[in-house]
């Protein structure tokens, strides 16, 4: 009997095939920048201030769906790293910008490169054609959800 083997019901769920997937690969990545001394939160809001440019700390909470108080603490690892820079508003004391440094940006480049890897590694089964398709269905999916959580999200 194998003990590892998947209930054919929940093979069946798309849902669960990608909740799976989406596990392992996510369990991958955090593997990799556990031994760089990170998580999957300094990768993201590095990548939020490459992409978007600098940041007030609570529109990046807000940005990636992040608890106020967690990204604090998620920017001050960051800066005492010397992958970001923090600076107070001159107008408003309250309000820290938040900016990639330099080697932010090169740390997050090598970052990009080992995701990569992982993912080229997940989607070996994969001929290049499917992996396009297969990007293309989840940006679609991930796009409508995306829009279901902010039409459902107050104050927007």
């Amino acid at each position: 009997m194998n003990t590892n083997e998947t209930p054919p019901s929940l093979l069946g769920l798309t849902t669960y095939l990608m909740s799976r997937t989406g596990k392992v690969a996510r369990g991958r990545l955090a593997a990799r920048l556990t031994e760089r001394g990170l998580r999957l939160w300094h990768m993201a809001v590095l990548a939020a201030l490459a992409d978007f440019g600098p940041h007030v700390q609570r529109e990046l909470a807000a940005r990636l769906s992040i608890d106020r108080s967690d990204v604090v603490k998620i920017v001050d690892d960051l800066a005492v790293a010397g992958l970001v820079e923090r600076a107070r508003d001159a107008t408003d004391r309250r309000r820290v910008t938040v900016t990639v440094t330099p080697e932010g940006r090169t740390l997050l480049d090598r970052l990009r490169a080992e995701a990569l890897t992982i993912q080229d590694d997940l989607l070996a089964p994969l001929t290049v054609a499917e992996r396009t398709q297969l990007a293309a269905l989840l940006r679609r999916v991930h796009d409508h959800v995306q829009d279901d959580a902010g039409a459902r999200r107050p104050g927007r």
